[in-house]
C-alpha cells in the first residue's frame, strides 16, 4: 500500500507541476489573481514565423478569430503563395460556413484576410507581438538563431512558443533570456480541422505563460491538452513507437504489411493502419523524429532505428509523396 500511495502521490504532483493550484487563497485574492492574470497574459497580436502548411494554418485559424497577425518568412514569393494557400482555405470554410448567404462568405473571408500582414523583415515587426509562433524547419541550429535574434527586439511580455513535433522545448528556449515566457505549441496538420493542440511546459514556464498559451488555444477554436517537455509529447511519443513496432514486426517476417494494417484497422478500430500511416506521414519525417530521439537518448531500446526504415528512405522511397514506400502509389 505503501508503495502505491508514493506512485500516486508521485503522479499527482506531476500534474501539478503542469497546472499548479492557486485554491487555499480566500476568494477576493483568487478573484484578483484570475482577473489580474487574465488581463496581463491576453494574446493579441500574433507573429508567425514560418509561412509553410503548419505556419501558414496557424495565421488562418488566428485571424480567424480576431487576432492580428504578422506572417514571416524568407520571400516576397513565398508569402505571397502562402497568403494564395490561405485565402483557397477560407474560402473552403466560408463555403460550408456561409451556404446559402455568398456575401456573408466573402465578408468572412475579406475580414480574415484584413488581418494577416506580411514581412520578410521580422525585426521590424515582432516589437509589437504578444505571442511569437515559430513553425520553421526542424533543425535547432535554426531555430536557435532566430530565436536569439528577436529575443532582442521583442517586448518584455512577448511570450514565445515553437510548433515543433520532435526537438526538445528547453533546448530550443535555452538560447533567450524569457524561458519563463517560453512553451511549446504543437498544433497538428490540417491545422483549420484538426482540434488538438499540444501545450508544452518547461520547467522555467511561469503559470501566467501557460496560462494565456493554454487560453489562447482555446480562443484559437482548439483543444487544448497540457504536455511536460517529453520527447514528442503525447501523440508523436505514443505514435512514433507504435510505428516502429509494426515496421519491426514487418522485419521480422511476423506478418505482411497488409494484415498488419488490416488487423489494426478491424482489431483495434483505427482508421489507418500503421504502416498505411507512416506512408501518409512520410518515412523520412518518421526517421528523422526517431533518429533525433535515438541519438539523445541512446540508451532507451523504443528509440532505436529500424533498418527497413532507412532503406527505403535511402532510397527515396518515403511514403505517398513519391509515390512509393511500404505500398506503391497511383
Amino acid at each position: 500500500m505503501a508503495s502505491i500511495f508514493h506512485n500516486t502521490a508521485s503522479k499527482l504532483a506531476s500534474f501539478q507541476y503542469l497546472r499548479r493550484s492557486t485554491f487555499g487563497k480566500n476568494v477576493p485574492a483568487l478573484s484578483a489573481f484570475f482577473s489580474t492574470s487574465s488581463r496581463r497574459g491576453a494574446i493579441k497580436n500574433v507573429m508567425v514565423v514560418g509561412s509553410g502548411l503548419m505556419g501558414a494554418g496557424i495565421a488562418q485559424v488566428a485571424a480567424v478569430t480576431n487576432h492580428q497577425v504578422t506572417l514571416v518568412d524568407q520571400t516576397n514569393a513565398i508569402l505571397t503563395k502562402s497568403m494564395r494557400s490561405i485565402e483557397k482555405s477560407l474560402g473552403r470554410v466560408a463555403k460550408k460556413k456561409f451556404q446559402d448567404d455568398a456575401e456573408g462568405a466573402n465578408k468572412f473571408v475579406t475580414d480574415a484576410l484584413s488581418r494577416i500582414t506580411v514581412t520578410t523583415e521580422p525585426h521590424s515587426a515582432v516589437g509589437e507581438v504578444d505571442l511569437l509562433v515559430e513553425a520553421i524547419v526542424e533543425n535547432i541550429r535554426v531555430k536557435h538563431k532566430l530565436f536569439s535574434d528577436l529575443d532582442k527586439a521583442a517586448p518584455s511580455h512577448a511570450i514565445f512558443a515553437s510548433n515543433t513535433s520532435s526537438l526538445p522545448i528547453g533546448e530550443i528556449a535555452s538560447v533567450t533570456n524569457r524561458k519563463d515566457r517560453f512553451g511549446g505549441l504543437h498544433f497538428f496538420n490540417p491545422v483549420p480541422l484538426m482540434k488538438l493542440v499540444e501545450v508544452i511546459r518547461i520547467s522555467e514556464t511561469t503559470d501566467e505563460t501557460f496560462d494565456a498559451l493554454f487560453q489562447f488555444s482555446k480562443e484559437l477554436g482548439k483543444v487544448p491538452v497540457a504536455c511536460r517537455d517529453t520527447p514528442g509529447f503525447i501523440v508523436n511519443r505514443l505514435l512514433v513507437p507504435y510505428l516502429l513496432e509494426a515496421i519491426r514486426m514487418l522485419e521480422r517476417g511476423d506478418a505482411s504489411a497488409k494484415d498488419i494494417d488490416t488487423a489494426m484497422k478491424l482489431g483495434a478500430g483505427y482508421p489507418m493502419g500503421p504502416l498505411e500511416l507512416a506512408d501518409y506521414v512520410g518515412l523520412d519525417t518518421t526517421k528523422f523524429i526517431i533518429d533525433g530521439w535515438h541519438e539523445k537518448y541512446p540508451d532507451v531500446q523504443v528509440f532505436n532505428p529500424s533498418e527497413i526504415l532507412n532503406d527505403l528512405v535511402a532510397r527515396e522511397k518515403l511514403g505517398k509523396k513519391t509515390g512509393e514506400g511500404f505500398y506503391k502509389y497511383d
